[in-house]
């Protein structure tokens, strides 16, 4: 899910430290709600205003939507800060906002308030709305009363228990704390999240039937739950299955090496093409010393007439010991490290020296070959 609504995004800001993304499907929704606005509900709420008033605030109301949407989000990204959960973006799309975290809560009681905190923020707000909204008229008035009527909704609608919804995520925290196995509530709060998302697909087939127009997006919100909870239920059977594997078990072992004197069209030629599949990238060493790591995306990144010129050394990306794991390290710690730091391959260290290289191809590889 989220690396379909990353790929068609646009970085917009930088809030906390936080990538803030706009989805293609962002707009579609503001032109929606403007438009709703602009022709339907400000007019019945403010009918002695002109059009243009209408189509103003229209847009307006639109725009504070989505603010308020960013700070849903951001409250989770708060929370998540504080427990040291890492936020890789905020991304605004068709349906609202999702955060992406670049680890799981380190144990319920983190999750339980990474979850709860988007729909306290949501509330707060409809309650400051709702405030302004009593002390002002006319067509201010009705502008905040939509925001804090909206919020609220927005809010408890977050806190059905469907997975990876709010709510999801605090039943997930309850069973996690019960059964003190993160896998078995994350299955059970994914399964419960499908149920949630079929239940909204079958009310929006009987609403299009009776022909009312909310059929149709209950419908696409039915499909996008439902998505979501599979993708967070085969994360979850990953984890189980991958939990207790060491990484010597999947590494690979047959080390190639680049010099980093070589010209990358002699790496293209002599290494990338020769070894083929199961090789994207090479770890740089120069007289036992490991300097860094070349991949298929520096290569890339240089234009096709300089191949002959440009050397290993000038694209190399810098080896970290933050990107090493052990033979004995657990294979999923090396796969999340992956994820976490977007990594291809990580090196494989024993006694200071590269001993194996991990892959996210490898590990794949390794479960394909176990039947897993």
């Amino acid at each position: 899910m989220n690396k379909t609504l990353v790929s068609g995004s646009w970085k917009i800001a930088t809030i906390m430290g936080i990538p803030i993304l706009i989805h293609f499907s962002w707009f579609i929704a503001f032109g929606l709600i403007t438009w709703s606005l602009s022709t339907q509900y400000f007019p019945k709420a403010a009918p002695e205003l002109p059009v243009a008033a209408y189509w103003i605030k229209g847009t307006l109301a639109a725009l504070l939507l989505f603010v308020s949407v960013i700070i849903h989000e951001l409250s989770h990204s708060y929370i998540s800060q504080k427990y040291r959960i890492p936020i890789a973006s905020i991304t605004l799309f068709i349906f609202g906002g999702v955060a992406q975290l670049k680890e799981e809560p380190p144990h319920p009681k983190a999750e339980f308030w990474v979850a709860i905190a988007g729909p306290i923020s949501s509330f707060l707000l409809s309650a400051i709305f709702f405030l302004i909204a009593i002390n002002t008229g006319g067509g201010p008035g009705a502008l905040f009363f939509y925001l804090a009527r909206i919020n609220f909704i927005l809010g408890a609608f977050n806190l059905i228990p469907g997975f990876p919804m709010d709510g999801g995520r605090l039943l997930r925290a309850a069973l996690w704390s019960k059964t003190k196995d993160f896998f078995r509530a994350t299955q059970k709060a994914a399964a419960f999240g499908q149920a949630i998302a079929l239940f909204f697909l079958f009310l929006g087939l009987l609403l299009v039937f009776t022909g009312s127009s909310g059929g149709f997006w209950l419908l696409l919100l039915g499909w996008f739950l439902y998505m979501a909870a599979q993708s967070s239920l085969q994360q979850a059977n990953l984890h189980e299955i991958l939990s207790g594997i060491k990484v010597k078990e999947a590494m690979t072992r047959d080390i190639v090496t680049l010099n980093s004197a070589l010209t990358i069209e002699d790496v293209v030629d002599k290494y990338f093409l020769r070894y083929g599949y199961g090789y994207g990238g090479f770890p740089v060493m120069d007289d036992g010393k490991l300097l860094g790591i070349v991949t298929l995306k520096e290569i890339k990144d240089v234009p096709r007439k300089d191949w002959s010129k440009v050397k290993v050394s000038n694209i190399l990306i810098p080896h970290s010991k933050k990107w090493e794991v052990t033979p004995d390290s657990d294979l999923m710690r090396a796969l999340e490290l992956m994820i976490k730091e977007d990594k291809g391959r990580i090196l494989v260290i024993e006694d200071g020296k590269v001993v194996g290289l991990i892959t996210r191809n490898g590990i794949a590889r390794y479960l394909r070959i176990k039947g897993k």
